[in-house]
């Protein structure tokens, strides 16, 4: 196979230049593995450089940069691969949308050796990402979870041990009596989704019993007791005012900045805020005292004495099925995803690693002080919902559980139900 592309790439070459054209003869010969990637700050075209290099001529990775948002990059990938389009090599896919394009048969299979070498010595947070119906579908490259911030002054004034797990109670008590802020995601966006799954699998539940039924058998496990205690979380913060008045409004950036403001107390949020707060300490918008203020543990409880389950996030690596390179690609993604490559990444760009080596990398531990607590707790994190109508499932989420201040424990999670169940049914439209 590989013999005839490089004969048909010789060919079109010297048609060019009989044409009067310029081409580079030795270039023309190396396969070119076209990766899709999110944006990020550069991070994974240097390891596509790296990775290019080490190939020594057997391919070359060149970088497609997907739009922002991550439903736009879902959108995009998913019209391309239905099209059959052999251009899309490597991807790097957010988990939620894996289930959608394995399901059709958009993702090549990975190959046994490589499902067993990528799978070795990954947090078990990232292998449940990269998993469809019991199968690795696709290859754990970065990871990601939300951490508990608090300030340390509040925590000690509320008489808390920060060695003990904290609970989402403890939270909204701390917060009412000292008359700060929670920070943390109300806006009607794919955060908010992240916050209700957090909560209900914490619970115990999950949002999707069966992942793996059809549309219109697909049974929730939203009108349950696990759900009313997520919603309950939820009201009571926003009923009671305790995530400020921009709460409907807030993502990660407008809780990020709730946190670091003097109403701040408590934040769920992702480990990039770290090298954030750094970055402000060094240009001087943010006073080193609120770096000396803060402190990290892992996601809080629903129920007191048993493990939450944080939210889970990151990137995955696919291969695309209608490549003419599907075992190159392979190669290519054991090489992104190598410990020293993850670890370089997360020093450099904020990513967490899925693999559990990176993290005892000098540069990450020195990097990110709270790095073994970011391993421990994707060892405990939940992915959102694993099925191939997540999209309909998160958007109907979003329409029935805002504003904060709107959700009904008794109400919501039922409302919620039966509208998700609808839609998925073609009875309801989003």
């Amino acid at each position: 196979m590989r013999r005839r592309r490089w004969a048909a790439a010789t060919t079109a070459g010297a048609l060019g230049l009989a044409l009067g054209l310029t081409a580079c003869g030795s270039s023309s010969e190396v396969p070119v593995l076209t990766w899709y990637t999110n944006p990020d700050a550069g991070g994974q075209e240097r390891i596509a450089g790296q990775c290019t290099e080490a190939a020594d001529g057997a391919y070359r990775i060149e970088i497609s940069v997907l739009p922002r948002e991550a439903s736009a990059q879902r959108e995009q990938l998913a019209r391309r691969l239905a099209a059959r389009d052999a251009s899309i090599d490597l991807m790097s896919l957010d988990p939620p949308f894996i289930p959608e394009l394995a399901e059709p048969g958009f993702l090549a299979d990975v190959p046994d050796d490589v499902a067993e070498r990528v799978s070795e010595g990954v947090v078990e947070g990232a292998l449940a990402g990269a998993t469809w119906k019991d199968e690795l579908v696709t290859i754990p490259f970065w990871a990601n979870t939300q951490l508990l911030w608090y300030r340390t002054s509040v925590v000690e004034e509320a008489g808390l041990d920060p060695e003990q797990p904290f609970t989402w109670d403890q939270l909204i008590e701390v917060a009412a009596e000292q008359d700060k802020l929670l920070a943390v995601q109300g806006t009607k966006a794919e955060s908010l989704t992240v916050w209700i799954n957090a909560l209900i699998t914490s619970a115990g539940g999950d949002i999707i019993v069966d992942p793996e039924a059809e549309a219109s058998e697909v049974e929730l496990g939203l009108d349950t007791e696990e759900g009313r205690e997520a919603a309950r979380i939820i009201a009571e913060i926003g009923d009671r005012g305790l995530g400020g008045a921009g709460l409907p409004t807030a993502d990660e950036n407008a809780s990020f900045a709730l946190f670091q403001g003097d109403d701040g107390s408590f934040m769920v949020n992702w480990p990039f805020v770290w090298p954030a707060m750094l970055a402000a300490v060094e240009a001087g918008t943010l006073d080193q005292e609120v770096i000396d203020d803060i402190g990290w543990a892992l996601y809080p409880q629903v129920t007191e004495g048993t493990d939450a389950r944080p939210p889970y996030g990151g990137i995955n690596l696919g291969v695309g099925a209608f490549s003419e390179h599907t075992d190159l690609a392979f190669e290519a993604a054991e090489c992104i995803v190598d410990p020293v490559h993850q670890a370089e990444y997360f020093a450099s760009d904020g990513n967490p690693p899925s693999s559990t080596e990176a993290y005892e990398d000098e540069a990450v531990q020195e990097a990110f002080p709270m790095a073994d607590l970011i391993r421990a707790s994707l060892e405990q994190a939940a992915p959102r919902p694993q099925t191939p109508y997540y999209n309909e499932v998160s958007a109907g989420l979003q329409e029935t559980w805002h504003p904060p201040s709107a959700v009904d424990p008794q109400t919501t999670p039922a409302r919620s139900a039966e509208l998700i169940t609808a839609v998925l049914r073609g009875e309801r439209l989003l």
